[in-house]
């Protein structure tokens, strides 16, 4: 950590200090949300449910106009507006006591996720060069499930459904947590816009050429079908086998997560120094045989319902899952932002964001059909499959990327840029 910090421009230290702020807001209220609209304000469940998915659909909406915003205006510009929408939508739902007013808020919310997403991912991009930017990308991950998963427990810790001001003090306290990347974005970063003039001679740029290129196309479908047999399976598929054909308990659920973040942490910077200088299409390869264990771990876990194996596999599972996951970090956004020219950066990141939306929510309904008509086999084979389909596609993507872009030949080949604007 110290070698790294040490490598980093002034400007990527800056970033990296908000992550960990931000995302511990974020974490205080992630896991309680749905338990605010169902038990403190009363919607019913499924209310509840289609309440939350307003985040994610609204994400994927605002998706493409963000990267475009981006690309025009500056990283800096849309994430601003991000955190604004971000603390509007918090303080609103802190207050919310009608699904109509926690549909805005959600929706404020939503739209934060969509433009700060590829937005983000530009600014580290302008600031963060070469092969530090894939450690950066991993350590960012790092930090992300870092404060996600220490703002879960403190909020487990502090709020109590028969005291509704409880989680009224939880969404206050994280619109607050906005304040911090704002005041470093209008203070120490107010020079660094991540905006890029657009060379003369310039060509393409629209989405529709960008998405044509088979390195945009495979990638993409690389990072639907990871989220689909991943992180949409986190809020439901995984919990509801857990309860449903694993038979443990929500302890078990719960600490699993634990278990995910804690393996995160603890192995993303070894990771990251195994992997430096290799191709990253091979990296996505391991990652798919990592996470295929897993899925056959969980599977396994229905062969044993209701004990002390049926608990012990759904850990395992998370721990082996969360190795695969710092695999993946590092390597989707790093090859994404080296494809791209500086003034297509925002596009490209939103082409992979939405990517993510799509899987994020594709994944849960999918579950959610399989596991509700008791095909849990199918749906652990799926899984599985769906895991070893990405390392037939990071084998399509080698063949059609520069090798700058898939982690090798650094300082031999030059990625194509425009120089970026900081003042």
């Amino acid at each position: 950590m110290k070698s790294f910090w040490e490598a980093l421009p002034t400007e990527g230290r800056w970033l990296l200090c908000t992550v960990a702020i931000q995302t511990l807001g974020r974490g205080v209220t992630l896991p309680f949300t749905v338990i605010y609209l169902h038990e403190v304000r009363g919607f019913d469940l499924g209310l509840s449910g289609t309440l939350m998915s307003l985040i994610a659909v609204a994400g994927l909406l605002v998706t493409a106009p963000g990267g475009t915003l981006t690309d025009r205006f500056g990283a800096r510009a849309l994430l601003l507006f991000g955190l604004c929408t971000m603390f509007l939508g918090n303080v609103v739902l802190a207050f919310a006591t009608t699904p109509a007013v926690a549909g805005v808020a959600l929706v404020l919310i939503g739209i934060n996720f969509g433009v700060s997403w590829p937005a983000f991912n530009a600014l580290i991009a302008a600031v963060v060069r070469g092969e530090l930017r894939q450690r950066y990308f991993g350590v960012n991950f790092a930090l992300v499930n870092l404060g996600i998963g220490v703002g879960g427990v403190l909020g487990g810790l502090y709020v109590d459904v028969a005291e509704p001001r409880t989680f009224t003090l939880i969404f206050l306290a994280d619109a607050m947590s906005a304040l911090i990347p704002m005041s470093v974005l209008l203070g120490p970063l107010r020079h660094v816009h991540g905006r890029a003039k657009r060379p003369a001679d310039a060509t393409g740029g629209a989405y529709r050429e960008i998405i044509r290129q088979p390195a945009v196309r495979w990638l993409t479908a690389i990072t639907f079908v990871a989220v689909f047999v991943g992180y949409g399976q986190f809020e439901a598929g995984f919990p509801a086998y857990g309860r449903q054909v694993a038979e443990v308990s929500t302890r078990t659920i719960g600490l699993a997560f634990a278990v995910n973040t804690c393996v995160i942490v603890l192995l993303q910077f070894l990771v990251l120094s195994r992997i430096s200088g290799r191709r990253r299409t091979r990296v996505m390869v391991v990652m798919a045989a990592v996470w295929a264990s897993s899925w056959l771990l969980l599977g396994a876990t229905g062969l044993v319902p209701g004990g002390a194996l049926a608990a012990v596999g759904t850990l395992l599972f998370m721990g082996v899952f969360a190795f695969g996951e710092t695999l993946m970090q590092p390597t989707i956004p790093a090859i994404s932002n080296d494809l791209a020219a500086d003034h297509t950066r925002g596009r490209y990141n939103a082409i992979n964001a939405a990517a993510f939306q799509g899987g994020a929510i594709a994944g849960p309904i999918a579950a959610g059909f399989l596991l509700d008509h008791g095909l849990a086999a199918v749906y652990v084979g799926g899984m599985v499959v769906g895991s070893l389909a990405i390392a037939g596609m990071a084998h399509a993507l080698e063949g059609r990327i520069p090798a700058y872009a898939n982690g090798i030949s650094a300082g031999s080949e030059q990625v194509p840029t425009a120089p970026a604007e900081t003042g």
